[in-house]
């Protein structure tokens, strides 16, 4: 005679065996669909060096704008229109912008996000110059000016420059800059 504490054993294993296949399968089937599996992240772009300066501009006498500019060493081509540049003068006076919709030529209200601390009209070098063909390779230089008007920068003063892959959010240059 079998002892009765060991007859409903194998019924409950197989219950539990056949819950965790139905779980197994719905985990699966809900993965493919639902898309979860194609919605896997990728990395931002990799920029591998960089280099930054920020200059002060006085060729109009009382004028003491501060010229940004931001070469791409090394690593890979941005596509300029899926990038922000973050201005943080926190530190400096107190205000934080982006310049957004790039590319672009001329900065007007519409490519700035923030504090209005950009310079909108210059001659020579009021421009985002980043590239005619909309992508930034290694060795390019943008340019960007801001205005005394908008954050005064004084020797010593720094500000923090990123560089912000939208599709990611990934930060992909950051250069702390210090006023001359």
């Amino acid at each position: 005679m079998i002892p009765r504490s060991s007859r409903a054993a194998t019924p409950v294993i197989g219950n539990i065996l056949l819950v965790a296949i139905v779980v197994i399968l719905a985990a699966t089937v809900s993965v493919f669909a639902l898309g979860f599996a194609d919605d896997s992240t990728q990395p931002g772009p990799i920029v591998g060096q960089s280099s930054g300066e920020l200059i002060s501009d006085q060729p109009t006498g009382k004028r003491t704008d501060q010229i940004v500019r931001l070469t791409h060493i090394a690593g890979d081509d941005l596509d300029v229109s899926k990038l922000e540049i973050a201005v943080d003068a926190t530190d400096a006076c107190g205000k934080q912008s982006r310049i957004v919709n790039l590319p672009t030529n001329t900065l007007g209200s519409a490519n700035y996000d923030g504090d209005n601390i950009f310079d909108y009209y210059s001659p020579d070098g009021g421009e985002l110059d980043t590239s005619a063909d909309g992508i930034w390779s290694a060795g390019e230089t943008a340019t960007f000016r801001i205005k005394s008007g908008g954050c005064k920068l004084n020797s010593g003063d720094t500000i923090t420059v990123r560089v912000v892959h939208t599709p990611t959010n990934a930060v992909v240059i950051e250069q702390t800059l210090s006023a001359t």
